[in-house]
């Protein structure tokens, strides 16, 4: 896995090309605004947001972004596994949860404490459920 991500890296600008506006495609089917989109790529500010919006193939790939988007990929594949229903795969991460893990709140809500081993837990949690560990 180390590897593969190396070759990622180094491979840059053709990677974000690709990788970002899936990326940005699942943040608008899940109705995030761009605080909570800045959120989950770790960004802290706004403009370098809109700016990979626009030119994603000029965003600096880093090992950071990769694993963001690698949990966000893994999270949006595993909902639409479960829930064969996009409507309801979208919904699900503002939907709360009594699972002690949520403690009654929103999935999103755990995403957005702003560290990437939420992105990690929710993603692991989803992967359980559908018999992915």
């Amino acid at each position: 896995m180390i590897a593969q991500a190396e070759q990622l890296l180094q491979r840059g600008s053709s990677v974000t090309s690709a990788l970002l506006p899936a990326i940005f495609t699942i943040f608008s089917q899940w109705r995030l605004t761009g605080a909570q989109q800045m959120t989950l790529l770790g960004l802290s500010n706004e403009k370098t947001l809109y700016n990979w919006k626009s030119q994603p193939e000029k965003a600096k790939l880093t090992r950071d972004l990769l694993e963001r988007a690698s949990y966000i990929l893994g999270i949006y594949k595993s909902l639409e596994i479960l829930f064969p229903d996009p409507a309801l795969a979208d919904q699900w991460l503002a939907t709360p949860n009594d699972n002690p893990l949520f403690n009654g709140t929103a999935p999103l809500d755990r995403l957005l404490a702003g560290q990437v081993v939420d992105l990690a837990v929710v993603r692991d949690f989803l992967d359980g459920q559908r018999g992915g560990w």
